[in-house]
C-alpha cells in the first residue's frame, strides 16, 4: 500500500512549503508589501470576501465563455482543414499569424471594436483558447488507422457516416487533450482582458491590490484564480472521462 496517494503527496509538499514560508517571513521580518507570510495573506484577503465572490464570477464566465467560443469555432476549422485541402492551405497561415501576435496587443483592439465590458474579454479568451482546439482536433481526426479508412471505403460507408462512426470518436481523446489545454489558457486570456480594460474580474481585483502595493491580497486573489482555474480543468477531465471512457488508464483517473 502507498504511503500516500497521488492527491496527497502534492497537497502534503504544498503544506510543507507554506509552513516554511511562514517560518521563513516571521525570522528574516521579510517586509510585508515585498513578501506577506501566508497567516497576512489568509487574513487581508478575509477582510475582501465580500468583494472576491462577484469578481469570481465575473472571471468564471469570461473563462466558460471565451472557452466554448473557442470550441464552437475551433473544432468546424479543424473539420475544414482535414476534409479540404485548399481550406488547409487558406487556413493555416491565419492561424499561424494570428497565434503569434501577443494577445495583449490586441485586447485594446477589442475594446475599441466591441466596446468596455465582458465581451472583449470573452474575445480574448476565446482567441488564445482556440489554436491548441484547432491543432488537436485536426491531429486527431487524421490518426484514424488507414487500414480503418479502407474498410469502410470497401463497404462504401458516406463520408458523413464515416466521420460519425469513425472520424470523431477516434479523435475524441484528441479533442479533450485540445480542450484542457484550451481551458487553461481561456482562464488567462480572461485575466489579460481584464488587466488591460475592465473594472470587474479577478485580474481586475490584482490590478487593483498591486498599485496599491497590497501585495498580500494580490497572493490572495491569485490563489482564488488558481482554485478556479483547476476546478474548470477538472470539470474538462469529468466530461472526458464521461465520453471516452475507452481512453482512461486502467484505475479510471483523468489522464
Amino acid at each position: 500500500m502507498k504511503l500516500l496517494t497521488d492527491y496527497e503527496f502534492p497537497l502534503v509538499v504544498i503544506a510543507g512549503l507554506v509552513g516554511l514560508w511562514e517560518v521563513l517571513c516571521r525570522m528574516v521580518r521579510i517586509p510585508v508589501w515585498l513578501l506577506p507570510a501566508p497567516s497576512a495573506i489568509v487574513r487581508d484577503t478575509w477582510t475582501w470576501a465580500d468583494r472576491i465572490p462577484g469578481h469570481l464570477w465575473v472571471t468564471f464566465y469570461e473563462t466558460v465563455g471565451g472557452f466554448a467560443v473557442s470550441v464552437l469555432v475551433g473544432v468546424p476549422l479543424a473539420i475544414a482543414i482535414v476534409y479540404s485541402p485548399l481550406m488547409r492551405r487558406v487556413l493555416y497561415p491565419i492561424l499561424l499569424v494570428v497565434q503569434s501576435v501577443p494577445k495583449v496587443a490586441l485586447a485594446p483592439l477589442f475594446l475599441i471594436w466591441i466596446g468596455y465590458g465582458p465581451q472583449s474579454n470573452i474575445l480574448i479568451a476565446a482567441i488564445v483558447a482556440f489554436f491548441p482546439m484547432v491543432v488537436n482536433t485536426a491531429a486527431g481526426l487524421e490518426s484514424v488507422e488507414p487500414d480503418l479508412l479502407q474498410l469502410t471505403h470497401a463497404l462504401q460507408a458516406s463520408a458523413l457516416r464515416v466521420f460519425w462512426k469513425v472520424r470523431l470518436p477516434w479523435a475524441l481523446p484528441h479533442i479533450f487533450s485540445g480542450m484542457k489545454v484550451a481551458m487553461s489558457l481561456a482562464v488567462i486570456g480572461a485575466v489579460v482582458g481584464e488587466f488591460v480594460g475592465s473594472d470587474r474580474g479577478l485580474g481586475y481585483l490584482i490590478l487593483t491590490a498591486s498599485s496599491n502595493m497590497n501585495t498580500a491580497i494580490v497572493f490572495g486573489v491569485m490563489a482564488v484564480l488558481s482554485a478556479l482555474g483547476m476546478v474548470v480543468f477538472w470539470a474538462v477531465c469529468l466530461a472526458e472521462r464521461l465520453a471516452c471512457p475507452w481512453y482512461l488508464p486502467p484505475d479510471g483517473g483523468a489522464p
